[in-house]
């Protein structure tokens, strides 16, 4: 067992190396004080996140993204909550079914998902790419991330409640804003912030949608890359970096990493 313990240790200590060594190695880059992108770095300095601060199509990206995902965040928690409630409290024969399709966005490589949107998109003349196109792409896959916090914390929620608050007078409405929202609002919060870090970080589908003057920071900084080979690109992926990892946090304080869990029952 001993051995065991000891093997179990040094395969997850291996598996948390591969994830992190290349964000430290990213940030380090970022920190060069060199002209090249390179490892280990030629001196420390923050010369060249004053510099991704003001290169101009960094920054309208940037502002883009930050748009773009705010809206999304703003449309894909609600239908997720409202899909959440129908599926775990309502739905019983298609349950299952319902449940996998607003999923399957998670199922396939992203890039699937981008082409068949540049085909639907193009069939039914809605026009191929924009802010129209990125606003559905992403919403398409951040929407899953909040129908299953929502969920998780649907399933276990004890309706008594519910039925105590209407027993004493209170409607549908009434009962669902000073009962069933502040209950669940853990997983609703916790969906958003992730479904707001998806669209930020998307780039697949950005790659397929995206537009002249509607450049996502990724699809950006992918396009930088091409042509400079500078820290730069290490400073601006840095900046994206904490704001993942800042978005982990903020879950963390405001309901727990566990409320983020999803059992699968229901």
């Amino acid at each position: 067992m001993r051995r065991r313990g000891v093997l179990l240790s040094v395969v997850v200590t291996l598996i948390y190396l591969f994830l992190l060594v290349p964000i430290v190695i990213v940030v380090l880059a970022a920190l060069n004080a060199g002209n090249y992108l390179a490892f280990p770095p030629q001196g420390i300095s923050l010369r060249w996140f004053i510099k991704a601060a003001e290169t101009g199509p960094f920054l309208r990206s940037f502002v883009f993204s930050l748009k773009l995902a705010g809206w999304v965040t703003a449309l894909s928690t609600v239908l997720g909550t409202m899909a959440a409630l129908y599926i775990v409290r309502h739905s019983r024969r298609f349950r299952t079914v319902l449940r996998l399709a607003i999923v399957a966005p998670l199922q396939f490589p992203a890039i699937l998902t981008g082409i068949a949107l540049l085909i639907f998109f193009f069939a039914t003349g809605l026009g191929t790419r924009g802010m129209r196109a990125l606003f559905i792409g992403h919403t398409l896959l951040a929407l899953p991330y909040v129908f299953l916090t929502v969920s998780a914390v649907l399933v276990g929620f004890d309706r008594s409640l519910e039925e105590a608050a209407q027993s004493l007078g209170a409607g549908p409405l009434t009962t669902f804003r000073r009962v069933t929202f502040p209950l669940i609002k853990g997983g609703v919060i916790s969906g958003a912030l992730f479904a707001f870090i998806t669209s930020f970080d998307q780039f697949p589908i950005s790659l397929l949608l995206v537009s002249v003057g509607n450049t996502t920071l990724p699809i950006q900084l992918f396009d930088y890359l091409r042509f400079s080979f500078d820290p730069a690109a290490a400073a601006v992926s840095t900046v994206s970096v904490l704001m993942s990892v800042a978005i982990v946090l903020l879950v963390d304080r405001l309901v727990g990493l566990q409320a983020v869990s999803w059992s699968g029952q229901g």
